[in-house]
């Protein structure tokens, strides 16, 4: 059973080490060791149960993190270069910043 923990870890590793040429060892145990604490956590041996939920987990902390880290605004310039697009600004973005102080 805990070999099918395993397997999603170790095609992550694959997958890394081809696009990545690296190889990252916590990135390989994290899987099963989410996967030991949700099996823990809701008392389930259904493997299935586990392996969603671990993948549920592991997508809504990626996308608080990205929030987090204004991974949006900090990679735009990024994408503009490598993929030529073109963003529409809005309204708000267009005005001219209002100069704070006092008089």
């Amino acid at each position: 059973m805990i070999s099918f923990y395993f397997i999603t870890s170790l095609l992550g590793l694959i997958k890394n080490y081809i696009k990545y040429k690296q190889v990252q060892l916590l990135l390989f145990i994290r899987s099963p060791i989410l996967c030991y604490f949700i099996q823990l956590i809701i008392q389930t041996n259904n493997i299935y149960k586990i392996l969603i939920y671990e993948r549920w987990f592991m997508f809504l902390f990626k996308i608080f993190r990205s929030l987090y880290n204004d991974d949006y605004n900090t990679k735009k310039s990024k994408y503009i270069k490598k993929y030529q697009l073109k963003y529409i600004e809005s309204p708000i973005e267009k005005k001219s910043p209002r100069k704070v102080g006092f008089k």
